[in-house]
């Protein structure tokens, strides 16, 4: 499909720069067959059924971002994947400067030396010394906000909470699992309450999810792997959760694209460890999942083809148009959509 096919206009003062306070104040656009519905996040509860369950993402969004210097040159990283015991892939600023082999100092004795420059213009990085590499990310790194956010503000102490979920367990992320940022304990509460019930998966989302796509054609698009996994406990739920005629709800497009990455054709969800890269566009053949609550997400990219793969194309485009003359709040920080066909 054409890329141009997922574009739309959004107004500026629609991407939201901070989160709803408290988070689960947000409103959420509820899309379920042909309604439509304008409702807050905490309507969730009343919005599913006794038996469905809820599958959240417990991935930690690691501090991700730094600086650091190459002799004279002022060096940017974005790590995006983890490759070794000691060793990040990371998208480079101000690559142009920098060569193989060469030792970059991100200041408070925090060291790596990039080599392997790959095709999409990543490097890897091996940190240097003994110590854990989350413990120096601790020490330079920074909080890695999206780009849309970053370029119009810096990032701060408040999003060191903000921008991690209150399932936030396994580091490894340098991106939040988003829609799970709506989610309080009174919330979770108010769903196990009415028999809604939640599992837990770990996706390491990747800066891949931000990168735009460059192609005119949707199948030469390239998604960036990411690891994730679902143990055969959770698998082994799910299932009986599905058999019992419950419905799986994604909460956030990662644990989507996992889930769908961990189930068969016959619709059998099985344990899952290791890389995923899977792309999901209209047309594709859902699995796993019977519903998903997501943020909104940025014109002719890959999570709003995945939205139109569920609901249809032309069925979003209403919505999101809606959802902007309605004031909804756009992307990490901002509202919630439920979907489900």
């Amino acid at each position: 499909m054409h890329v141009d096919l997922f574009d739309f206009d959004l107004p500026n003062e629609r991407i939201a720069l901070r989160p709803a306070v408290p988070r689960d104040a947000a409103r959420m656009l509820m899309l379920a067959g042909d309604a439509t519905r304008d409702l807050g996040v905490r309507d969730l509860p009343a919005c599913l059924r006794a038996g469905d369950c809820l599958v959240f993402n417990d991935t930690r969004v690691i501090r991700a971002q730094l600086s650091g210097r190459r002799g004279a040159a002022t060096i940017g990283a974005t790590l995006h994947k983890r490759e070794g015991l000691r060793a990040w892939r990371a998208f480079i600023k101000n690559a142009k400067r920098l060569h193989e082999g060469d030792l970059i100092d991100f200041g408070t004795g925090v060291t790596a030396t990039a080599s392997d420059r790959a095709e999409d213009g990543s490097w890897l990085l091996a940190f240097q010394g003994e110590e854990p590499v989350e413990t120096l990310l601790a020490r330079s790194g920074a909080m890695p906000l999206p780009p849309y956010i970053a370029s119009k503000r810096a990032s701060d102490a408040r999003d060191d909470d903000d921008y991690q979920t209150m399932f936030a367990l396994e580091p490894g992320a340098v991106a939040a699992p988003t829609a799970a940022l709506h989610f309080t304990p009174d919330l979770l509460a108010a769903l196990s309450a009415r028999g809604i019930g939640h599992e837990m998966l770990t996706l390491h989302v990747g800066a891949g999810t931000f990168i735009p796509v460059k192609v005119e054609e949707t199948r030469a698009h390239q998604m960036h792997a990411e690891w994730g996994r679902i143990d055969a406990d959770t698998a082994a739920r799910l299932n009986a959760v599905r058999s019992a005629g419950g419905r799986i709800i994604a909460v956030g497009t990662t644990s989507l694209r996992l889930l769908e990455s961990a189930t068969d054709d016959t619709g059998i969800l099985h344990p899952f460890e290791g890389d995923t890269s899977i792309f999901i566009t209209p047309g594709y053949n859902f699995r796993a999942v019977n519903g998903l609550m997501t943020n909104f997400h940025l014109p002719k990219s890959t999570l709003f083809m995945l939205v139109s793969a569920l609901m249809g194309r032309e069925r979003m485009l209403a919505a999101y148009a809606h959802a902007i003359v309605a004031g909804y709040r756009f992307y990490s920080y901002g509202d919630a959509s439920l979907l489900i066909p």
